[in-house]
């Protein structure tokens, strides 16, 4: 998985568990169905659940009857600390170096990164702002579909 949708992928993975009041292992949810809400292949899930698992975030648990479960509930769950669980990208990149002997090229680079390290400051500190229980407050908007 590229590192542009790992946090993506981590922040759904922990609100769909929220959604689904898996908060024990008796409420696992399976890395097949995680996967098939996000679209994504169950070993993409199972690796990201790794980590989530080291960062204390929830709880996995192998096998047949195997699953995922928050250890935290969602509004304990800040964005930038999901981030941070999966090394995920709210970068912009770095610069390139310049190119040898011209102090444009040379000056460059360096300006481009102090600028970028700036944003992803403010990226961090916006994320810290927000909780999976705040993306959760979006799916209330949503119509309940009802089995027939």
């Amino acid at each position: 998985m590229s590192d542009s949708q790992r946090f993506p992928v981590a922040a759904h993975t922990l609100a769909y568990l929220a959604h689904r009041n898996a908060y024990s292992r008796e409420q696992a949810v399976s890395s097949s169905v995680l996967a098939a809400s996000i679209p994504t292949n169950p070993v993409v899930i199972r690796r990201m659940t790794t980590q989530l698992a080291k960062a204390g975030l929830l709880a996995t648990c192998s096998g047949v009857s195997g699953g995922a479960w928050l250890l935290k509930r969602p509004e304990q769950i800040k964005l930038d600390e999901v981030l941070k669980a999966v090394n995920g990208c709210a970068h912009l990149g770095s610069a390139p170096l310049g190119a040898e002997g011209c102090p444009v090229s040379q000056a460059i680079p360096k300006a481009v990164n102090e600028a970028m390290t700036a944003a992803n400051i403010a990226a961090a500190q916006s994320l810290a702002t927000f909780t999976v229980a705040d993306l959760l407050k979006h799916t209330a908007e949503l119509p309940v579909e009802v089995p027939a």
